[in-house]
């Protein structure tokens, strides 16, 4: 019966690992605004013409850098070439100056953790118009 227990204590174990690891993890609408309230909100918003700091990212998805109406984008990021999906938006907000040599993202330095840019970029898609 004691090998029993092991038994079950040992799946139930992995049971747990499995269903807290970032591959079978699920992000709320409140988790992906948080996310993007803590990196991005200090500088952009998301409401359609809001731009602050940072140009407005109301709509971002698709769209190319350096193109946000009213915003005085830097040259780097007009010329960059880049327009802005999942994939490209995730390897910016990783390390921006990776991406965008110049970019005028200042004193931001990129997010480490891939499900934390996985939610923002959640976030953007669905508040930001797309």
């Amino acid at each position: 019966m004691h090998s029993l227990a092991i038994l079950y204590s040992s799946f139930a174990a992995a049971v747990l690992i499995a269903t807290l690891s970032p591959a079978h993890a699920q992000t709320s609408p409140d988790a992906d605004q948080i996310a993007y309230n803590n990196a991005c909100r200090t500088c952009h918003s998301i409401k359609e013409g809001d731009n602050r700091l940072g140009p407005s990212l109301y709509g971002i998805v698709g769209k190319k850098a350096g193109t946000v109406s009213g915003y005085d984008s830097s040259s780097a990021m007009r010329q960059s070439g880049i327009v802005w999906d999942e994939q490209n938006l995730d390897r910016f907000i990783a390390d921006p100056d990776q991406v965008v040599h110049g970019n005028a993202m200042r004193p931001f330095g990129g997010i480490d953790l891939e499900d934390e840019r996985q939610k923002i970029i959640s976030y953007l898609k669905s508040a930001g118009g797309n």
